[in-house]
């Protein structure tokens, strides 16, 4: 018995440990199976037939082995139908996430963190020029984008909660009351104010002018703000041509003086409220990426004329951020025949709670979207008493709104909007803005009393950009697609255009104010009406060409014309654009023919145009240590940024240090982001060995050979300390890695939750002012912030031969299999087969889901 005891004991341990590990794993299991049914419920039903009330006759969705959706239906009100019961079955919760953005409540969501993003959309009433707007539609496209409501809404009467999509199952562990309302074509419309939001030109640099000038002489600002190389870059329609004449730059007017040495302090307090300032505009949610330098994009178009196949060629690659799902969603929308009742065949880019298609081709056109980035929105400082301002000497009623903030979790909020004729006080949204306002007496000289900031901002007033992508789709030649383009008028974008009759084009729209006073370039007094804006650009004095003599067109955001209305000066400072036209032009002076794959080439290209300008002066240096070490690697270096080179990390280790030292005495909301405009001012002191920039004080370095030498040798200890100490094993891709990330839950900060949703990180060349724009911010690191969020070429030989890539998948449900089954495909610079014509559409499909009338035989 003694001898049997420890044993018995042992063993009855043991049972309990296989016991409880057992236990362990049934409830793992269970756990498991519950976890993934959860995930699961909301995969829509993609093969098969379903009934759904409000059709009017059968629509047939056919969808490829990614996913991808063709829609073919017999009427223009069944194919918005289908289009918007689709985009729900893929992409709901990002819709319902970006209507609750765009109408300012998110709050409603996500409780009260969110009540000052949302104070401020109402501010600027997004949703309520959305309203006016959907007013001032015409009869067939109000019908369109009730046809699409009426299909979102079908798809929601079907499904509730996490039924819908797996981040429903999530807000209701914070927000269980929450049940999504009814989609309406107002819900829609309102996207295209976040869309111009994003590409709001240069209210950043406006703001960064200003912010300089708290610290520099006016010599200085000018400096770090260069304007663009005329005569060295190219123009879109131009080409390389002289410099437009100087407009009159004018400093915030107040003819009362300049601030006195007592106002230093002030100054200090004014330039970090601008510095706060700065960072509130950035900080309200970038449905398309952040603003920067590198917010732009490619595209250009080639004649028959220089292709194999005798027909024109088109490419685009829009740069935004990186989202997760994708920004975009690729789709098909086909009219079984072309008639009167249904008038639509056309494939490429949607957004999600969009009808219609923004970019790509239909059966006879084919176009391609780049930012345009005219100068649109001005910061103005208005004298205020109570609730009237100052305009040229008479005080003049404010106009106030009340908006209330529902709060999940929290009692409501009340804001007060209030506006001036020109736009919203954005000064009343926080306390940011009105110290901006509060600081502007002691540092301009003007007399003290209530000052306010208020902005003006073309996507403000209502416009007719939600009808131009249906006039766009439709269109049949050059003629229709300017009648289409006039339409487009907020984000104004560069619209390259080719045809199956052999046309290729250029057209920029958009609306384009006349200012009666400066350029744009620095906040204005606004109790002066000379100050404002006296009108619009006409759309035929807008830049425009039609089978340009050259044979191609090509528009990265740089200038468009030194002739013509002068739309901003804070153009992109032409390093992609410059590129693509070497590149094209390297070809056709070899005397081959291009095709779909020398473009696709060109897309992926990665040669660093700021690499070319400093490697000759790194190679002139007397060197030793680390920074000789660093030199010698260089040394042998093509200049190309791909993901598997030592060479380019170092080079973007070395970078990001010579910004920090040069420019560290700067503001800190003005520091070099290390994009284009970095680029040409460091590229420009080049020349100045003795310029001050390249003095260090804290590091005791002097003169432009001393900085590049420390800046070689600290990034060589960085690099070695990031990447190890064998440099032949450093890879740009290590540091230079993208993370997809959900928009609404990706950033929670509880991993579980972002592991859910978010995807990554995959390795990456390119970088930013590079035609491969996978850009990075030297502020933050070397992680990816920009990138081409898809890439199409499209051959109008054959439109069946054409082809595209999304920077993640057709699915917006974690876990799908086409949540991220392109992201690979996107990594390594390749792209899908895309179809087009119905019998191409059928031989690709992978699934095919008929949607029929209710009670239909």
């Amino acid at each position: 018995m003694g001898t049997d005891a420890p044993r018995t004991r042992r063993h009855g341990a043991l049972s309990f440990l296989t016991g409880l590990l057992i236990t362990v794993l049934v409830l793992a299991v269970t756990a498991g199976a519950l976890g993934w049914w959860t995930v699961q419920r909301s995969f829509p039903t993609t093969d098969g037939r379903i009934e759904v009330p409000g059709l009017s006759a059968a629509v047939t969705v056919y969808r490829d082995d990614a996913g991808i959706p063709q829609l073919v239906a017999e009427t223009d009100h069944d194919l918005f139908f289908a289009q918007g019961y689709v985009h729900a079955q893929d992409r709901f919760w990002e819709m319902d996430f970006r209507r609750h953005v765009t109408s300012g409540r998110l709050a409603e969501l996500f409780g009260e963190s969110q009540v000052s993003t949302d104070a401020f959309i109402r501010t600027l009433d997004w949703r309520g020029i959305a309203e006016q707007e959907f007013n001032l539609l015409d009869d067939a496209s109000r019908a369109y984008y009730e046809a699409y409501a009426e299909g979102v809404n079908a798809y929601l009467a079907e499904r509730s909660g996490a039924d819908l999509a797996l981040e429903y199952a999530v807000l209701a562990l914070q927000n269980p009351g929450y049940s999504p309302e009814p989609w309406t074509p107002v819900d829609s419309i309102a996207w295209l104010k976040a869309m111009a939001w994003d590409l709001r030109s240069n209210l950043g640099d406006e703001i960064d002018r200003a912010l300089l000038a708290t610290a520099l002489p006016p010599e200085e600002v000018a400096r770090l703000h260069p304007d663009f190389a005329w005569g060295a870059k190219p123009t879109i329609v131009d080409g390389v041509s002289a410099a437009p004449a100087a407009a009159a730059t004018t400093p915030l007017p107040t003819g009362e003086g300049a601030p006195s040495d007592a106002a230093a302090a002030d100054v200090a307090t004014y330039a970090a409220s601008l510095g706060s300032l700065r960072a509130v505009l950035d900080g309200i949610p970038e449905l398309l990426g952040p603003e920067g330098g590198d917010l732009g994009s490619n595209s250009w178009v080639v004649s028959g004329a220089l292709t194999e196949s005798g027909m024109p060629l088109l490419a685009n690659d829009p740069h935004l951020g990186p989202a997760m799902p994708s920004i975009w969603t690729q789709m098909g929308l086909h009219c079984a025949e072309l008639r009167d009742e249904c008038g639509f065949d056309v494939a490429g880019y949607t957004f999600s709670g969009l009808p219609g298609v923004v970019i790509g081709h239909n059966d006879r056109i084919a176009w391609g979207f780049t930012n345009l980035g005219p100068d649109v929105a001005d910061l103005f400082v208005e004298r205020l008493q109570g609730d009237s301002y100052e305009l040229d000497g008479a005080m003049v009623p404010l106009t106030i709104r009340e908006e209330t903030i529902e709060v999940a979790g929290g009692e409501p909020v009340t804001v007060k909007a209030r506006s001036t004729a020109r736009g919203p006080l954005v000064s009343d949204v926080g306390s940011d803005f009105a110290a901006v306002a509060e600081g502007f007496p002691s540092t301009s000289g003007a007399p003290a009393g209530e000052y306010a900031v208020s902005l003006q901002w073309t996507a403000l007033t209502p416009g007719t950009t939600a009808q131009a992508v249906f006039a766009m789709n439709r269109a049949r030649d050059w003629s229709g697609f300017r009648q289409a383009a006039a339409l487009f008028d907020v984000p104004a974008q560069n619209l390259v255009y080719a045809d199956v009759d052999g046309n290729i084009g250029y057209q920029a729209p958009g609306t384009v104010p006349i200012r009666g006073s400066g350029d744009g370039t620095v906040p204005l007094a606004g109790w002066t009406s000379a100050n404002g804006w006296s009108g619009t650009v006409p759309f035929d004095q807008l830049p425009s060409a039609f089978n340009p003599e050259r044979g191609y067109v090509v528009t990265a955001n740089n200038p468009v014309s030194a002739n013509g209305p002068m739309l901003t000066r804070d153009w992109d400072y032409g390093y992609r654009a410059a590129a693509i036209e070497r590149l094209l032009d390297e070809r056709i002076a070899d005397g081959a023919k291009l095709t779909a794959d020398d473009l696709a080439g060109i897309q992926l290209d990665t040669s660093d145009s700021n690499a070319a300008a400093l490697l000759p002066v790194i190679a002139e240096l007397e060197l030793d240590g680390d920074a000789a070490r660093g030199a010698r690697l260089l040394a042998s270096w093509d200049g190309r940024a791909d993901a598997d080179s030592a060479e380019a990390a170092y080079f973007a280790v070395f970078w990001r240090s010579l910004l920090d030292d040069m420019f560290r005495t700067l503001p800190d909301a003005t520091r070099p982001e290390g994009g284009d405009r970095w680029f040409t001012v460091v590229a420009g002191l080049l020349d100045e060995p003795d310029s001050r920039w390249w003095t260090d004080k804290e590091h005791g370095v002097a003169g432009r050979d001393q900085m590049l030498a420390h800046a070689l040798e600290t990034a060589w200890n960085e690099a070695s300390d990031r990447l190890g100490g064998n440099a032949e094993t450093w890879r740009w891709g290590r540091l230079h890695t993208l993370t997809l990330t959900n928009q609404s839950f990706g950033k929670s900060g509880i991993l579980p939750i972002e592991w859910l949703f978010n995807r990554g990180p995959y390795e990456l060349g390119g970088g930013s002012a590079i035609v491969n724009a996978i850009g990075w911010d030297a502020t933050a690191g070397y992680q990816v912030d920009w990138v081409p969020s898809m890439r199409m070429i499209v051959d109008l030989a054959d439109l069946d031969a054409s082809r595209w890539v999304n920077l993640t998948g057709a699915s917006g449900h974690a876990f799908h299999p086409h949540y991220d089954d392109q992201a690979a495909l996107w990594q390594h610079g390749d792209s899908r087969a895309w179809p087009f014509t119905l019998a191409a559409v059928q031989d690709a499909a992978d699934e095919r889901l008929e949607l029929r009338p209710t009670g239909a035989d």
